[in-house]
């Protein structure tokens, strides 16, 4: 319940430390993960989540990778999440058609296909809209 503790502080406005690009980044992924989990309730964190066969993923800048399955949102704040930038692609080296904690995220440039890091990824917590 760690993450979702996490995932919380971070819609609500909790900042992280890291360099200067990040602490730009910061605010306003914040506020776009914030917006993106209105209405939501978080679940419990899952190790993997079922990635085929429709699933749109996307990075939020300096904060979280958020999947879309269906109407479920389950969003991932890796180890360091300010390095997040959505400007990169991602390529994930998998052995499934799920994405797991385990699985290996390497960032590249868009523009230039240069690489810019890999992503250590934390639990996966799912976001459901309330009822009502």
């Amino acid at each position: 319940m760690k993450t979702a503790t996490l995932i919380a502080a971070i819609a609500a406005g909790a900042l992280f430390a890291g360099p200067a690009a990040a602490e730009e980044a910061k605010p306003k992924g914040e506020a776009e993960l914030a917006k993106l989990l209105e209405g939501r309730v978080a679940g419990e964190p899952q190790n993997c989540v079922q990635t085929f066969p429709s699933t749109h993923m996307r990075i939020i800048d300096g904060t979280a990778i958020v999947i879309e399955r269906g109407s479920t949102l389950y969003v991932n704040i890796p180890q360091h999440p300010e390095s997040l930038d959505d400007d990169d692609a991602m390529k994930i080296r998998r052995t499934s058609n799920q994405l797991c904690r385990s699985d290996i995220v390497t960032t590249f440039d868009r523009t230039g296909g240069f690489y810019t890091g890999n992503i250590f990824l934390g639990d996966f917590v799912p976001y459901k809209k309330v009822e009502g």
